[in-house]
């Protein structure tokens, strides 16, 4: 199945977490890809509801996959970055269909986390990858605990190569993880997915 054509159920879904240093994080993480990843990758980064965000256009600059805010009702596309919006859940739904909530905060942050991870694990089930990367708190071990028990898996940056390792050592606290990596560990994982989802 080609890259582009990979968005419906049949494909896995990877869903990013990242908080305090997680902007260098998705750069390094992306920085080398030539081409989109044969998944569609969604991304929760706690930003500042006060300002308008440039994460997308930083994103953009420094990868040759497209980035860009995600849009309610819109479907996941393979080969795409698709962020949360500031002051939005993002969620996703059968068919790879995304929506943007203004429902309650979760640990305190909107967009959260484990609402993310949990709407992956419900319509994904084991073709559900969670990644967390460098953050503060304890925002996605809760999903990561969905995505684990619906069958996914669970990737955290090694706590130790993180600028904040708050975030990847609350989920290894969670005992949701299998598999604690390095950010190039991580891009190379991501990378060598097979279009079909199926776990390397």
């Amino acid at each position: 199945m080609a890259a582009s054509r990979c968005i419906d159920e049949s494909c896995a879904m990877v869903a990013i977490a990242a908080s305090a240093g997680g902007v260098f994080a998705l750069l390094e993480l992306f920085s080398s890809f030539t081409v989109g990843p044969p998944v569609p990758i969604l991304v929760v980064q706690h930003l500042s509801p006060r300002h308008r965000t440039l994460l997308a256009t930083v994103l953009q600059r420094r990868t040759r996959v497209p980035v860009a805010l995600a849009r309610d009702g819109e479907r996941a596309v393979a080969g795409r970055v698709h962020l949360a919006p500031p002051d939005r859940h993002l969620l996703v739904g059968p068919g790879g269909v995304l929506s943007l909530s203004g429902t309650e905060r979760v640990n305190r942050v909107r967009p959260a986390a484990d609402r993310l991870f949990t709407s992956v694990a419900e319509h994904y089930g084991d073709r559900a990858w969670a990644f967390v990367l460098s953050g503060t708190g304890r925002d996605g071990a809760a999903g990561a605990r969905a995505v684990k028990d619906s069958g996914g898996t669970v990737v955290v940056q090694d706590p130790d190569t993180a600028d904040y390792p708050g975030m990847p050592r609350a989920t290894l606290e969670a005992s949701a993880v299998d598999h604690v990596l390095a950010l190039h560990d991580i891009e190379e994982m991501i990378r060598a997915f097979a279009a079909s989802g199926q776990k390397t």
